[in-house]
């Protein structure tokens, strides 16, 4: 899956980064590269909750897919 994220350097020089896509999903780190790959952790664990929030309300498991459109 591909993520647009907003990657902004702060006054310490580290970096934040969000993923509007997913709303809560922020990360950071103390370099461009790291806060990118703290931000895939994330939404890999943002997804995973969803998909568990929708097994708790639904009673049925979900999975998650890729779809090209």
């Amino acid at each position: 899956m591909n993520f647009k994220v907003v990657l902004v350097q702060d006054e310490d020089g580290g970096y934040i980064v969000s993923c509007p896509a997913l709303p809560g999903c922020h990360s950071q780190g103390d370099s461009e590269k790291e806060a990118l790959e703290n931000i895939k952790e994330a939404i890999v664990g943002c997804l995973e909750s969803l998909a568990e929030e929708r097994t708790r309300l639904l009673g049925t498991p979900g999975k998650i897919v890729e779809v090209t459109v």
